[in-house]
């Protein structure tokens, strides 16, 4: 396995690591994290296809790109691998196919091979896609068998519209999978947040998908707003700031949800993924210390998996909420992660409206808000 990172920024792409042993016309896999404005244009896309003319070639627009041990914004952070032995399959839809997002992931899974498949990667249009329902779709055929990671595009604070592609120029909607099979290939995945929990759990009383109405059959809005204080003025921004934790039921750990939208009409909140009437809530506010070391205890727990302490890459998807508070510190939550992996790994990825990742080793699927998720590779 061999991997090569590159910066594409003033319509120029900038070697970084590996780039002088690195074969283009070997290269399987291109993945690039970008500003949206960066992949609209199209060039940045014509640029790669014609310097990996064979690889599978993946874009996402973000809220921040990581390039190596930076946390950077308009550019494309460029990641290029050539494997050894492990095939890559990849497949792609657009949400304005489907009526619901579970069955556009149902779809995305069914069109890759599920014959000696090891893990899927999945990037997702962050605007129009429900996170929640998506991710059930594909682990309704996964079944867990597989580690599934992967994240939402972002729009940087935006909130507007994100773009994602595979093998053409990235559109709004899309939704694309990366399968990678065979027994050469190794995966870990570790998520943690580290936002602290404060006021007394509550109920979720009335709630459609992903749109909250009501907590303990009050108007949730007027609820959140309390809370808030004086940030309330600044919604829906600074809902970035206070996420809330999730507990599906009494037996599963709890989720993040982040708040996308709110509507003064209704007096109803949208989050990036479900919130189920029945669910217990609480409400969570930052700590600067506990998001850095939530992310160098994910990058702990991405080694279990691996078996390794020295991986060949590691991605890294973080959520804009983390950036926004971590404000011109957030370099250091990448460099906490680099501190516990090594400088020897290549490190890329961006910052997401939402992460997909299990919590576990070997446990379901589950979209997460304000989490830094980290997948790391290896090939033997």
């Amino acid at each position: 396995m061999n991997v090569s990172t590159y910066l594409y920024k003033n319509n120029k792409l900038e070697n970084s690591r590996n780039a002088n042993n690195f074969n283009h016309q070997k290269c399987q896999l291109v993945i690039g994290f970008g500003e949206r404005n960066t992949l609209s244009d199209g060039n940045s896309y014509d640029l790669l296809k014609h310097l990996f003319p064979k690889a599978t070639i993946a874009l996402c627009s973000t809220s921040g790109e990581i390039y190596n041990s930076e946390v950077l914004d308009d550019s494309l952070s460029v990641t290029a691998i050539e494997f050894d032995k492990t095939i890559v399959q990849s497949s792609t839809v657009n949400i304005d196919s489907y009526s619901s997002s579970f069955d556009a992931g149902v779809e995305l899974i069914k069109k890759i091979s599920q014959d000696n498949l090891k893990y899927v990667f999945i990037l997702s249009d962050g605007g129009k896609v429900n996170g929640s329902e998506l991710v059930r779709g594909v682990e309704s055929i996964i079944h867990h068998s597989v580690p599934v990671t992967g994240g939402l595009a972002g729009d940087g604070t935006n909130f507007k519209s994100t773009l994602v592609g595979l093998n053409e120029n990235p559109q709004v909607g899309n939704i694309l999978a990366i399968g990678l099979y065979g027994d050469s290939i190794k995966i870990g995945h570790g998520s943690m947040g580290g936002w602290e929990m404060f006021g007394l759990e509550k109920k979720i009383t009335k709630s459609t998908a992903n749109e909250l109405f009501e907590i303990d059959n009050q108007c949730a809005l007027d609820v959140y707003k309390q809370y808030l204080g004086n940030y309330a003025d600044k919604l829906p921004s600074s809902a970035l700031l206070f996420p809330l934790s999730i507990k599906l039921d009494n037996d599963s750990e709890s989720v993040v949800r982040t708040i996308l939208s709110i509507n003064n009409d209704t007096k109803s909140m949208v989050f990036a993924g479900d919130v189920p009437e029945g669910s217990k809530v609480r409400f969570m506010k930052a700590n600067f210390d506990k998001l850095v070391d939530a992310a160098s205890d994910a990058a702990e727990n991405s080694l279990v998996g691996i078996k390794s302490h020295t991986p060949k890459l590691a991605i890294l998807i973080s959520c804009v909420g983390r950036k926004i508070i971590l404000s011109k510190r957030v370099d250091e939550e990448v460099e906490a992660v680099i501190d516990i992996l090594g400088k020897d790994v290549v490190t890329t990825g961006f910052y997401s409206y939402g992460e997909i990742s299990p919590l576990n080793t070997g446990g379901k699927c589950e979209l997460h808000n304000q989490t830094m998720t980290i997948t790391t590779f290896d090939e033997i």
